[in-house]
């Protein structure tokens, strides 16, 4: 499955604003996309509270895997964004 590493570029990391705004994304594009941090396990990056599980603080890597390159490439984009600038 392919997979994109990005660094998490929200100030605050990815807590409820960011989160929510990525599972909404992923919910739309309609196709499975997990999340996970180095060493971690892979989260459901369709659902806020599991992203925020993830504990991604600014500056964090995050592996982004989905199927779909086009959906992939644009939730990495997002988690590489600062979404609480927008």
């Amino acid at each position: 499955m392919p997979s994109q590493t990005v660094t998490v570029g929200s100030a605050v990391g990815l807590h409820a604003r960011p989160a929510a705004l990525i599972a909404e994304a992923v919910g739309k594009a309609g196709v499975p996309v997990t999340l996970a941090t180095a060493g971690g396990n892979p989260v459901d990056a369709g659902s806020p509270l599991m992203i925020m599980t993830l504990g991604a603080k600014k500056g964090a890597e995050v592996t982004v895997t989905s199927d779909d390159e086009a959906v992939l490439a644009d939730i990495a984009a997002m988690v590489e964004r600062d979404l609480d600038a927008e």
